[in-house]
């Protein structure tokens, strides 16, 4: 398991997946910050899975993106609004979870706290983790 590291990126992820490890940034934003908890390469060597710790700042917008696999989460703490394309608008708080399709664009807007969000990625390696997605 590769060592822990702090950045910042969107969580919801500014970083490339590359052999199980996190590094490189591609798409940053101020406002969230997250800790990579675990990094495993799945079977098949196609895959890695990304457990970590998103923090987002009270109020902070998370810029429309996608992912290269599914994100699957838990809300630790706090409440934001999830906003994925083709379905309505879902209020997230304490102790809901979600899943979001590869490549579907997403985005959410923090409530008037902290959130503290456990997500999954399980993702293609070697792809950006995160790219922005158009308007």
């Amino acid at each position: 398991m590769p060592g822990r590291r702090m950045f910042t990126g969107c969580a919801v992820c500014a970083i490339v997946v590359g052999s199980g490890a996190a590094a490189g940034s591609a798409f940053a934003q101020s406002g969230i910050t997250r800790k990579v908890l675990s990094s495993t390469d799945m079977p098949g060597g196609k895959l890695v899975c990304v457990e970590a710790m998103a923090e987002i700042d009270p109020g902070f917008l998370v810029a429309r993106h996608t992912h290269p696999g599914v994100e699957s989460a838990y809300v630790v703490e706090g409440s934001a609004t999830l906003s994925v394309q083709g379905q309505p608008d879902r209020v997230l708080k304490t102790g809901d979870s979600y899943q979001v399709a590869a490549e579907v664009p997403h985005a959410a807007q923090n409530g008037a706290q902290k959130t503290r969000i456990l997500v999954v990625y399980t993702v293609e390696k070697d792809k950006p983790m995160t790219s922005p997605a158009p308007a």
